[in-house]
């Protein structure tokens, strides 16, 4: 610091890089002005200086706000997708097994069908064990959610059927099932197999 004289006063100069002109006045070359100008000048920048950080600092931070809050909410998309996706696995999951049994339940439905009015005859007496064995087998299915799609004289569904065959027959409107050659199944609300049908024209 330097003592200077001015307006026959004694001031200080607090400047860091001052002259004294002849007339002992300080001078800062920067600015130009008196030391309290300059004081007052450098107190503004360094102001300045921090309010750009601050501002800098303000946007980086909702920046990140803003990459936090969509991750989360992908995270919980993709949470939700994965959760469908277990769900829907864990309902079907018994799909292929049921495929499989399908075609041994059809023979045990011809097997039974073999059988006419009379039961005491031989061959009643063998199927007996058979309609056991079916009854039990369809009623597995059904605990399992198996069911038997139904279309019988009603009008065509190709989403639960599959018509193979047409045939006219009197007194029957066109696009009816008139018979059912295979029988489809669903398995809880998907079709796994369509009824493969014959439908009038």
């Amino acid at each position: 610091m330097e003592k200077i004289e001015k307006d026959n006063q004694s001031e200080t100069c607090e400047c860091q890089h001052h002259e004294v002109n002849d007339k002992n006045n300080c001078v800062c070359e920067e600015h130009e002005c008196d030391c309290e100008n300059s004081k007052e000048t450098k107190t503004k920048k360094r102001k300045d200086k921090h309010s750009d950080k601050l501002n800098e600092a303000y946007n980086k931070v909702s920046y990140l706000e803003d990459s936090l809050l969509r991750s989360k909410a992908e995270f919980i998309n993709y949470r939700k997708r994965l959760e469908e996706e277990q769900s829907r696995i864990l309902k079907y999951c018994n799909e292929d097994l049921v495929k499989e049994l399908l075609p041994i339940l059809d023979n045990f439905e011809r097997a039974v069908d073999m059988d006419d009015d009379n039961l005491d005859d031989e061959v009643s007496k063998f199927l007996a064990g058979f309609k056991l064995i079916y009854s039990e087998f369809v009623k597995i299915l059904n605990n399992y959610e198996v069911s038997e799609i139904n279309g019988l004289d009603e009008e065509f569904d190709p989403t639960y059927q599959q018509a193979v065959m047409t045939e006219k027959k009197d007194g029957v409107e066109p696009g009816v099932v008139i018979e059912i050659l295979q029988k489809g199944y669903k398995l809880k609300e998907k079709v796994i197999r369509p009824a493969m049908v014959k439908v009038s024209n």
